[in-house]
């Protein structure tokens, strides 16, 4: 998700809380966009507004509907599973680089970032589900962490976006796989700091894949 910035303007900083409120789930999919209760929402022009809604367009998270305004990007299984082929892709090619060219200072960030979803873990296999949110979080972090050394600005933003685009489906069940994800991450840090690229990718496709059926087989008992 994008964080707050030292010089956002007000124009910024409303399409970032509108866009993380996609993300989220507080704006829910296929919810029509009314210019009006959302000018008031997050205190900005009707103008500004169109701008910022027409740019989420452009990023995929928002729907125009023509002369009938706007609407949030409806989900969909088959797309889920094209938005996680499409972060296995650029994720893998990222860890490959990072491991190629993480130095000491890269792995002690991937530790730190580790530490922490560990014990956000620990403590949703202990049944809080009130950090929910600070967990996933948390695993944002972590892979970001890991790729953190790949040395291309370019191929971090676009890693970004794209996860953020996964995360906006896992947000909307919310739920945690459990031991078997957590043991996955353990063995991702492992292969970090092995710097096994081959390893690591193998694990990596499998963590994505198995959190996609998780999603899909959770939303559709919900």
């Amino acid at each position: 998700m994008i964080e707050a910035a030292e010089n956002d303007t007000i124009s910024d900083s409303a399409y970032r809380n509108i866009r993380n409120d996609i993300i989220l789930g507080q704006l829910k999919p296929s919810e029509r966009l009314r210019l009006e209760p959302l000018r008031k929402r997050y205190n900005v022009s009707v103008t500004t507004l169109r701008e910022i809604l027409n740019r989420l367009t452009s990023d995929g998270f928002v729907v125009a509907e023509g002369q009938k305004g706007f609407e949030v990007a409806p989900v969909s299984d088959d797309d889920l599973r094209e938005i996680a082929e499409l972060r296995i892709l650029i994720e893998s090619h990222a860890l490959e680089r990072s491991f190629e060219q993480g130095d000491l200072d890269w792995e002690a960030g991937v530790v730190a970032a580790y530490h922490k979803l560990h014990v956000m873990e620990k403590q949703m296999l202990g049944g809080d589900t009130a950090i929910r949110q600070n967990w996933k979080n948390s695993d944002w972090q972590f892979h970001r962490a890991l790729i953190a050394g790949c040395g291309s600005r370019t191929l971090l933003e676009l890693h970004g976006a794209v996860f953020d685009k996964y995360l906006r489906y896992q947000m909307l069940t919310l739920t945690f796989r459990g031991e078997e994800a957590a043991k996955e991450h353990k063995q991702l840090l492992d292969s970090a700091l092995a710097h096994d690229a081959v390893a690591a990718g193998k694990i990596l496709k499998k963590h994505i894949l198995a959190g996609v059926e998780h999603s899909i087989a959770n939303r559709e008992r919900a």
